[in-house]
């Protein structure tokens, strides 16, 4: 459906919108419930007409605020009254909310602001489809120098290589890393190739000088870290 699905609505919904406004700018971060955020974020591109029903379909659709702003453009817009335009402004709020995480990561030392690397990967890991891992390269005050995307795909040999990961570290500079990837299922608990792929990676690391600060594994319930579990 277009973007201006509603535009034929007998009321063109100004009041609420004016009332929506008040209550974000004068009522703090919990002033607006999940579905009115999403109306709040939609007015921009539906320019009149009621969209509470849209955004209550998208939460209905894809189960949580969360999961609306993480869904691909192109799933959006199978929403009804979502078209290019809505779908284009959720996906900039979304990645915008990436690279401010992003950014405080990359100004801080990574192991001093463990909290602010954990919402960064939540953002952009929580609610993937497919799981993804990465290596997180790290300089010798442990900053972000790569955040390096090895691939998609069940977490093994056949999709992360020991031996190519201390390699690309040592080709960048990086003396140290943190491997990341996550888990569809929600569920952030080890498998035992998780494990085992860790303690290879962390092998071959001892041999070469780079140091494994952590495997930490991101689902939609939280994260596990293996190094707080003594697995590395």
């Amino acid at each position: 459906m277009p973007d201006n699905a509603n535009n034929s609505a007998a009321h063109s919904g100004t009041g609420h919108r004016e009332r929506l406004r008040q209550r974000l700018l004068k009522g703090g971060s919990e002033a607006l419930a999940d579905y009115e955020l999403l109306e709040f974020l939609l007015f921009s591109a539906i320019r009149q007409g009621d969209t509470k029903p849209v955004a209550k379909a998208l939460i209905a659709h894809f189960g949580s605020f969360s999961a609306v702003l993480n869904a691909e453009a192109g799933a959006l817009r199978q929403v009804r009254g979502m078209g290019e335009a809505s779908s284009a402004a959720l996906h900039a709020v979304a990645l915008a909310a990436r690279r401010m995480t992003r950014g405080v990561v990359e100004d801080k030392p990574v192991l001093g602001s463990w909290q602010a690397l954990l919402d960064y990967l939540a953002v952009d890991m929580a609610h993937l489809t497919v799981e993804r891992v990465r290596v997180l390269y790290l300089n010798s005050q442990n900053r972000l120098i790569l955040d390096h995307h090895v691939g998609d795909g069940t977490i093994d040999e056949a999709a992360i290589h020991p031996r190519e990961v201390i390699r690309k570290a040592l080709d960048i500079g990086a003396t140290a890393l943190i491997l990341v990837h996550n888990h569809p299922s929600g569920n952030p608990e080890p498998s035992r190739a998780d494990i085992q792929i860790t303690q290879r990676i962390a092998e071959a690391g001892r041999l070469l000088g780079v140091t494994v600060h952590d495997h930490v594994i991101v689902g939609r319930s939280g994260h596990v870290s293996l190094r707080a579990k003594g697995l590395v």
